[in-house]
């Protein structure tokens, strides 16, 4: 049989995993407050006195299949289930050796219940907030209006000094080829591909670049270099194109997706107007640095120019 499932918690999330942790945490340190006629919940397994409950269960699997209908075999039930109980394990042994109280911890499990506690506000709240057919189609409406109705496909060439680049402005207007200068000095990605960035919109590019390619005409290249943050380039523009828009039935279900999280958006804003607020900028410092990687691999190469 093909395993679904890895060993315990590789596919789990860290805050799917964390939050199985806040719920081992509480379930010892302290008692749920009973609800009157509450239906007793169905214990699958037991450790050391601890339940784990049919709905801790449930949930657990949602997290390992991302939400998506499955229906398990007798195996892969019985190999969540010991999950459960490992995690459940570690959890009271955790409890033993107080790791609740280290700082890391207690943060963690805070931010853990404050994220569990805010989305299921967010679902309550959006649960009768379905957008109409009108909501959706204003939204197309509004998409429409805000993205760029053209592509370029341009080269560059990327150096790291104002001069070098017009150096290089002089080299191919004395009739080097462009390609063959890019390959040559570039000190980015596109190099190999003789500078060639493919087709973009201006909207994925920093705001210099885009403005330069914006003043081009098909075939010119920028007369001065464009300063950006990664270096100084030399623009060339090959071609231009109108994009045309999705449908909109093909972009339904993200216009939903955005309807929503509008209507959420100002769901928060009216709750921090009623809300006393105290920010303390100052006390937050510095950020803690990362502790180095074990093994790094190398970074794909990408265009300096995309953002």
């Amino acid at each position: 049989m093909t395993q679904v499932f890895q060993a315990p918690w590789a596919r789990l999330s860290t805050m799917a995993a964390i939050a199985f942790a806040v719920c081992a945490c509480h379930k010892q340190q302290s008692a749920v407050p009973a609800i009157a006629d509450a239906p007793v919940p169905v214990v699958v397994a037991t450790v050391n006195g601890t339940g784990i409950s049919k709905s801790e269960y449930d949930f657990y699997v949602k997290t390992l299949t991302q939400g998506k209908p499955m229906e398990l075999t007798p195996d892969q039930k019985r190999q969540v289930l010991d999950e459960l109980v490992s995690m459940q394990l570690m959890a009271n042994q955790g409890l033993k050796d107080h790791v609740e109280t280290e700082p890391e911890a207690v943060a963690r499990l805070e931010v853990t219940r404050m994220r569990l506690l805010a989305d299921a506000e967010s679902q309550k709240y959006l649960k009768d907030k379905e957008p109409s057919d009108a909501d959706l189609h204003a939204e197309y409406e509004t998409a429409l209006a805000g993205i760029d109705k053209t592509e370029y496909h341009a080269r560059h060439i990327l150096v790291a000094s104002k001069d070098q680049a017009e150096a290089l402005i002089k080299k191919i207007k004395a009739g080097a080829k462009f390609e063959d200068v890019a390959k040559a000095n570039s000190i980015d990605g596109s190099k190999s591909n003789g500078g060639d960035l493919g087709w973009f919109t201006a909207s994925h590019m920093v705001k210099p670049f885009a403005d330069a390619v914006k003043g081009l005409k098909k075939g010119e290249m920028t007369q001065e270099p464009v300063q950006t943050q990664f270096g100084w380039h030399i623009i060339q523009l090959e071609d231009t194109r109108e994009v045309t828009p999705p449908p909109f039935d093909q972009v339904k279900d993200q216009l939903k997706n955005r309807v929503l999280q509008k209507k959420l958006q100002a769901y928060v804003e009216e709750l921090k107007k009623s809300a006393t607020v105290d920010e303390k900028l100052d006390a937050i410092g510095a950020s803690p640095k990362a502790p180095p990687a074990a093994s790094a691999a190398p970074a794909a190469p990408s265009s300096a120019a995309t953002q």
